[in-house]
């Protein structure tokens, strides 16, 4: 009996020993399973996101379907793929390493969740929207019957039925990380040295969720706000209430107080920077919008004219070599250059344009909430607490503010980067374009006689025409004034009398200048006048100092015309009887003129010698017995200014003693070359 004692005590202490062995080995296969789960889990996931990236989205671009927003519906899955391979790789080196597998997973876990929280964060942001697209997707039968032969063709074997069967598992695998770690860590002796290591790790991807989370939150105020909103103004009323007007007028009292010093406005230096060069980019990119808006209406109002479907009826020499030349670049090299423009710089800025909208909103609204938050802080502050709402406020300010911070800097270095490719584009469109110019236009300039001149002699050559050219024109000015017989002179009508009289009463003989050629205002107060006419200078410039355009006086309305068809007329044969027919005073007179007169008794009547003739600007020939044939320079007899109906358009003249009608605009009223001078009484 006294033997048989020890052998059941050691019975029992073997037993115990069992015992106590047994839930280390259970902890242990624990522990070992749940390492196998997180890897195997891995590799299925990853060829699960393979398949969506290689084989599903692939197949469906090939369909070339327009209503598939397939960036909407994958986002950055390509991303994903590339973290989760490289990740799966780390996890798979860490097999076979023993007690160390668990620091090594541990650590690699550290290393990436930097890069898990930046690509899973933008995917989870826009899962929702997403959903929204297959929703919709489902409610199209043709669409739906798309994807479906997409499913079956390339991943039968899942039984998938439609696209969120793929686009929830990024969703469902970031989420699942902490909870395998936790598997784990549950199983791991807190005496090992891999258990602080792994809670580490929990608690790093724990964060990594939590800060998604928080993304996806501020996304969505952000997205709540940074719609430009384009109503109407019965629109705006409508949204008018109690709320809307006192929350309005507060936001506006605290501006106010802002601006006048009174209270200090929240200083937040980072977001200032950032928003500073926002506006600047927003400002640039408006402002060369606006000018290749304008850039591309003078393009498309060059190309309006055809110079090279003109019949020049010449058939050989440089004429027909321009001819041929301005017809390739109007119908090819200059379309196809706006054509280039419109593609490559046009519609990349109206979209670069369309990117700004958004953040504009977005900014607009921080101000709003920000003057929000800080009236609430100020209540806060006196009395301890505020309400749900006011909570709820302050809150949105400050997603607002931080998704800006955050968002800003890159959106701005993005958007400097666009522009800067628009404007290199639009050089180097221009470069071409002037490169493709040039080699067609020394195409023909070979052809041409002086084609091979040396610059110093092609200038020569064209001066030398240039002077042969003008004293050719010169000699037919001369010719064109002498052509016509000194004809018997027409009187002037009595308006016109008085007309030339005020005007050398009003400013004095040497500020009379006549219009040399017709002249059509095209701008505002400019004047319009007819070759002839006689007009009153009053200063030589106009309001901006401008020396080539002059304010006249043409006897009633005064305004600006072009220097350059204004000559100097001097009516000497006037100047004495302007004197003696208005009486002025020979004192006054002598202060505003260099010149005197001789005495001589004051004439009690004066007779008039007419000082004006009409004749025919241009060649016309009559084409009906009413009408009357023409010849340049000829003089005429004005009958009547108009036609039968009254129309001035056509006039009455005498020519030779036949009388027709002739067009107005073919006769203009020129000086007398020898008049007659003043008929005083006996």
């Amino acid at each position: 009996m006294a033997s048989a004692e020890p052998d059941s005590e050691d019975a029992a202490e073997a037993e115990e020993a069992v015992y106590e062995e047994m839930p280390c080995d259970r902890m242990e296969l624990s522990q070992r399973l749940a390492v196998e789960e997180l890897l195997s889990t891995e590799a299925s996931y990853v060829n699960n996101m393979q398949l969506c990236v290689s084989d599903i989205r692939a197949h469906l671009q090939e369909k070339q379907l327009p209503e598939l927003d397939l960036e909407g519906l994958f986002s950055n899955t390509d991303d994903i793929l590339h973290v989760s391979r490289r990740f799966l790789k780390g996890l798979e080196a860490t097999a076979g390493q023993g007690q160390e597998q668990l620091l090594s997973i541990s650590t690699l876990f550290q290393e990436f969740k930097e890069e898990m929280e930046a690509v899973y964060k933008i995917y989870c942001a826009s899962y929702d929207h997403a959903l929204q697209l297959v929703e919709s997707y489902r409610k199209d039968p043709r669409l739906q019957e798309e994807i479906l032969d997409t499913l079956n063709a390339t991943v039968p074997h899942t039984g998938a039925s439609d696209l969120s069967f793929f686009l929830v598992m990024p969703v469902q695998r970031v989420t699942k990380y902490p909870l395998l770690l936790g598997k784990i860590l549950e199983n791991t002796p807190s005496s090992s040295s891999a258990h602080s290591a792994l809670q580490a790790a929990a608690r790093a991807m724990a964060q990594v969720n939590a800060n998604i989370n928080e993304y996806k939150r501020r996304r969505e105020v952000a997205t709540k706000y940074n719609k430009a909103e384009h109503l109407t103004l019965r629109d705006r009323l409508a949204r008018l209430n109690t709320h809307s007007i006192a929350k309005k007028t507060t936001r506006l009292s605290r501006l106010l107080m802002h601006e006048a010093g009174i209270v200090a406005k929240t200083e937040d230096k980072e977001y200032d920077d950032l928003e500073e060069k926002f506006q600047c980019v927003a400002s640039s990119v408006a402002t060369l919008k606006e000018n290749m808006a304008s850039y591309l209406g003078h393009l498309k109002a060059f190309l309006l004219p055809t110079p090279h479907r003109c019949d020049l009826q010449m058939e050989q020499g440089p004429a027909q070599q321009h001819r041929r030349l301005s017809e390739l670049l109007q119908s090819t090299v200059f379309p196809e250059f706006k054509q280039r423009v419109d593609r490559l710089v046009w519609q990349p800025l109206c979209s670069l344009s369309d990117m700004l909208e958004g953040p504009q909103q977005l900014v607009k609204k921080r101000l709003d909430k920000l003057l929000d938050y800080e009236e609430i802080q100020e209540r806060k502050s006196e009395m301890g607490s505020v309400s749900y709402d006011e909570e709820a406020a302050m809150n949105t300010y400050l997603a607002i503010n931080d998704l800006l911070v955050a968002e800003l800097p890159r959106f701005n270095q993005v958007a400097v980067q666009l522009l800067g490719q628009i404007l290199r584009s639009f050089s180097a469109l221009q470069l071409d374009l002037a490169a493709q110019v040039l080699h067609h236009a020394e195409k023909e300039l070979e052809q041409l006689p002086h084609g091979h001149m040396a610059l110093p002699s092609f200038w020569k050559v064209m001066e030398d025409s240039l002077q042969q050219s003008g004293a050719q024109l010169r000699a037919f000015c001369q010719a064109f004034e002498t052509v016509a017989p000194s004809p018997g002179t027409q009187p002037l009508t009595p308006a016109e009398e008085r007309k030339v009289l005020s005007l050398v009463s009003k400013h004095g003989p040497d500020k009379l200048y006549q219009v040399t050629s017709n002249i059509s205002g095209s701008r505002d107060l400019d004047l319009t006048l007819l070759r002839g006419q006689i007009v009153a200078l009053l200063q030589s410039a106009d309001t901006k100092g401008n020396t080539s355009r002059w304010l006249v006086d043409a006897g009633g309305p005064r305004g600006f015309v072009p220097a350059a068809k204004l000559r100097p007329y001097s009516p000497a044969q006037v100047q004495q009887p302007v004197m003696q027919l208005l009486g002025l005073d020979s004192d006054t007179e002598s202060r505003r003129h260099s010149y005197a007169f001789p005495e001589a008794p004051r004439p009690q009547v004066a007779t008039f010698t007419p000082t004006f003739q009409v004749v025919a600007g241009f060649s016309f020939a009559a084409r009906s017995p009413q009408e009357l044939s023409l010849q340049a320079g000829q003089p005429v007899l004005l009958l009547e200014p108009h036609d039968k109906k009254g129309s001035t358009e056509w006039s009455l003249v005498e020519v030779n003693g036949q009388r027709g009608y002739v067009p107005s605009s073919y006769l203009v009223t020129v000086p007398v070359q020898d008049p007659a001078g003043w008929s005083l009484p006996v």
